[in-house]
């Protein structure tokens, strides 16, 4: 964070002092919640949570070198006082914010957030120094946590903003005015939280809303509901996608042997040849967006070509593929999953397993409502459809209808499997899995089905060894 003084930062969050002996002394650290993470000169946000008091750690974390802690109550050790952390760390990252004068870019979208941000931060770091969202960091307390680390030298901040319901996204640009405003898809993401995708399109559309009219908003050409913002806002509008009337937009899209995407890029500054690094045509879409707001941002289209050719994958467990010493491919995209998503993985794991077996290891999609049957049905027919070897999925109810789906499609009977938790996954697929198989691993996060990746990675090594 920038230098500030205690006194100054009590001042901006309307907060009482207690236990400071020198009100001038200066936090010059980052301000963090997580006691682990604190350095000299940081200020530590004390939340109460279901479990855990953060004014329990008020000592160890002074003792480790913080300034002073940002809390709810006197702690008997050097505090800014106030009477809710959150609302205080919101004024706080709006103060630095405004005070830096950085360039703003925000992006949401019910699928791919992260991995654009990702795309994005990667893009304009070769450009000017850029700080940007860490995972998905992506709420009232993420954001403005993200938005706090950034420094003096900061030229450009990238910051994903997620949403649970209406007026979630307004609160957020409250705290941290956007001068480019990106939004990617409407889909069933959360639609269960929602109510439907209008409502989601009216939440994510709280973002152009945001925006100044000298700033931009970029949004998807290829989605109606998105396309459909441009008359929510002021700014001017940048359309990206594959339609011909797209600003930015790909030509000669395919897919490499290995799955990966290739195309030619074409911005209003002249056009280049991209080749990702990263698994799976859905990221032509988040390359695109990404190129929108570099090019809006004054790079060249040769710049941004070599910039998405050479990214990677910065978030884990999205598309991260491990390639095993027997020649097993594990994908291990278990950190969370949507239908968008679902349908998008399963494209690439078969483009990426031409000529070999392949494997989808699904498990529940949250959040989905009365839409969740269907939805599920949907994903265990579409496995079916695109000549998956074998649906192996894992979990309760949800599961079940994946499974059912797929048999329903093709009569599948022994191509898909319906097993009752991670560790069973784990014990099939180690006894039948052959060299040059594909496995693909992916359901939302509160299934936990990274573990079975992490596993089946390890249980490969494992296998080098004893091959040794």
């Amino acid at each position: 964070m920038i230098a500030l003084s205690l006194a100054e930062i009590a001042e901006v969050v309307g907060g009482q002092t207690y236990d400071i002996p020198d009100p001038s002394v200066q936090v010059t650290g980052p301000v963090v919640r997580d006691s682990r993470e604190v350095e000299p000169g940081s200020l530590f946000a004390a939340f109460v949570g279901e479990r855990v008091d953060g004014h329990d750690y008020a000592g160890a974390v002074i003792e480790a070198g913080a300034a002073a802690i940002l809390g709810s109550r006197p702690v008997g050790v050097p505090a800014i006082v106030v009477d809710d952390v959150q609302t205080a760390l919101g004024a706080l990252a709006r103060h630095v914010v405004r005070k830096l004068g950085t360039t703003l870019v925000a992006l949401t979208g019910s699928a791919g957030k992260t991995s654009t941000k990702d795309l994005i931060a990667q893009v304009l770091q070769r450009k000017a120094p850029t700080v940007w969202t860490p995972g998905s960091f992506n709420n009232e307390i993420g954001l403005p946590l993200t938005a706090l680390s950034a420094t003096e030298e900061t030229k450009f901040l990238v910051l994903e903003m997620g949403a649970r319901g209406i007026g979630h996204i307004r609160y957020l640009t409250g705290l941290t005015p956007p001068h480019i405003g990106l939004v990617l898809n409407v889909g069933t993401a959360h639609i269960g939280e929602f109510g439907g995708r209008e409502q989601i399109a009216q939440a994510k559309g709280e973002l152009v809303e945001a925006l100044p009219e000298e700033g931009a908003a970029i949004l998807n050409a290829d989605d109606p509901l998105v396309r459909a913002m441009a008359s929510r806002t002021k700014a001017k509008v940048i359309l990206f996608g594959e339609a011909d009337e797209a600003d930015v937009r790909a030509e000669n899209v395919h897919l490499t042997d290995t799955g990966q995407p290739s195309f030619t890029l074409r911005t209003p500054s002249g056009c280049s040849d991209v080749t990702m690094r990263l698994y799976g045509e859905h990221h032509v879409s988040n390359a695109l967006a990404a190129a929108a707001v570099a090019h809006e941002l004054g790079m060249s289209a040769e710049e941004i070509a070599t910039a998405l050719s050479e990214a990677g994958s910065l978030s884990r467990w999205r598309m991260e593929v491990t390639e095993r010493p027997d020649g097993v491919t594990v994908v291990n995209d278990a950190y969370n999953a949507n239908p968008e998503s679902m349908r998008a993985a399963l494209r690439a794991l078969v483009a990426m397993g031409k000529g070999r077996r392949t494997w989808a290891v699904l498990g529940k999609m949250a959040e989905l409502g009365d839409e969740a049957l269907a939805e599920h049905d949907a994903v265990g027919r579409l496995a079916v459809r695109l000549n998956v070897s074998k649906l192996v999925a894992v979990g309760g109810r949800e599961a079940s209808w994946l499974q059912l789906g797929a048999y329903n499609e093709g009569s599948w009977g022994e191509e898909s499997v319906h097993v009752s938790d991670a560790q069973a996954a784990v014990d099939l697929l180690r006894s039948e899995l052959r060299p040059g198989d594909v496995v693909l691993v992916k359901a939302s996060r509160s299934v936990g089905l990274e573990s079975v990746a992490q596993a089946l990675i390890e249980n490969g090594a494992e296998g080098e060894v004893a091959a040794r």
